[in-house]
């Protein structure tokens, strides 16, 4: 088969990022530090505790977040966001969700005009609403805030194993013109190693709100999993979590197809099949009984979807958007609801169809009645 020739003025071509500063030292901030390093970038990986600072720097990895995980000798770490930060052509900022607005506020003042960060950060933000990249948008002003999502867990991308990820920006009417130069294209190109494959988006919206909610979801899977139920349970709750997913982020101005990618249905399933996963993990304590303060062995574990339950929750009210299994896993989590108790209402709500357009509720026989 012979291919068309290339239009006129088609560039396959993108430049990389040359040095790339990594806010956050955790697991993720530290295998996307890897990744940019292996990717040829130079890379200054910014984070707060010392002593992993100076682990990093001496070649002994990272033993607070990836133990086992041998890091590029290219790679530099410091305490120092001003040493991280200046005279970087592209920042990523991966720090907890509730860090994203103070973390953006401190890196402001050494960025160059116009440089992009992408918030590589899942949630929203409480009270406000707000999606990662709009959190720091409202700190950083007028530059370019984009994201890094998809199934991706951290370890495994450190240690090479085949990844794909979005980078996902709005795109300017600039980048429309010149697609290839656009900060989505050239922090993909900038990101790319043999094992680390990008995609390229322009629905931040919609990679955001797929990063957002697999986490709750992905709890309500660990919660009937620990509670005893099986594969055609977790099954139901990702697909019907999936469709949850697409109507928030259409009804925020994303797009329904953006939900079936990597950044949606890819985390969605990763996350929903691994204990790997601290929210799936955090379910099935939960399910087999075990208080919250007493999971993860007591210790103070941070799980973004038990916080982003209330806020993506609280957001879908705002909107007019129906999230029952989102709505489910927030009560049990914030509202004190017993746990079969309240999935055995989930599967008692109205008969629905599937198809938007097939516009059909009916009274499901098998709902209790209210006493």
């Amino acid at each position: 088969m012979t291919l068309p020739e290339p239009t006129q003025g088609s560039d396959l071509h993108s430049a990389p990022y040359g040095r790339i500063a990594v806010v956050g030292a955790g697991a993720w901030g530290t295998a996307l530090a890897c990744v940019a390093a292996t990717a040829g970038r130079q890379v200054r990986l910014f984070g707060r505790d010392a002593a992993v600072v100076a682990a990093i720097n001496a070649g002994q990895g990272n033993p607070a977040y990836l133990p086992d995980v041998t890091l590029p000798a290219a790679l530099v770490a410091t305490t120092q966001i001003s040493e991280a930060v200046t005279g970087a052509d592209a920042v990523l900022l991966v720090v907890p969700s509730g860090a994203v607005r103070s973390a953006a506020t401190s890196l402001k003042s050494f960025l160059l005009p116009g440089t992009p960060v992408a918030v590589c950060t899942k949630g929203i933000e409480p009270q406000s609403g707000l999606l990662m990249s709009q959190v720091a948008a409202e700190e950083l002003g007028d530059v370019p805030v984009g994201t890094i999502s998809g199934p991706t867990f951290a370890r495994e991308t450190a240690l090479g194993h085949p990844t794909a990820a979005t980078v996902a920006f709005d795109f300017s009417h600039a980048d429309r013109l010149s697609p290839t130069q656009s900060p989505a294209a050239r922090l993909a190109v900038s990101m790319s190693t043999p094992s680390f494959k990008t995609f390229i988006s322009d629905d931040l919206v919609g990679v955001e709100i797929g990063g957002a909610i697999k986490n709750v979801i992905a709890i309500g899977c660990g919660m009937m999993t620990g509670a005893g139920f099986a594969e055609n349970t977790r099954a139901a709750l990702i697909t019907r979590g999936m469709d949850e997913m697409k109507a928030l982020a259409e009804a925020l101005g994303g797009r329904r197809e953006t939900v079936t990618g990597l950044a949606g249905a890819g985390d969605l399933t990763l996350t929903c099949s691994s204990q790997t996963s601290r929210n799936m993990s955090l379910g099935v304590q939960l399910g087999q009984g075990t208080p919250r303060a007493a999971c993860f062995d007591g210790q103070a574990v941070v799980v973004e979807g038990e916080a982003n339950a209330a806020s993506i929750v609280d957001l879908a009210r705002r909107v007019g958007v129906s999230m029952p299994i989102c709505e489910t896993v927030h009560a049990i989590l914030h509202g004190g609801a017993e746990l079969h108790q309240a999935f055995a209402d989930l599967w008692t709500r109205p008969i629905e169809a599937e198809p938007r357009a097939l516009e059909i509720s009916l009274n499901n026989p098998a709902q209790r009645p209210v006493s």
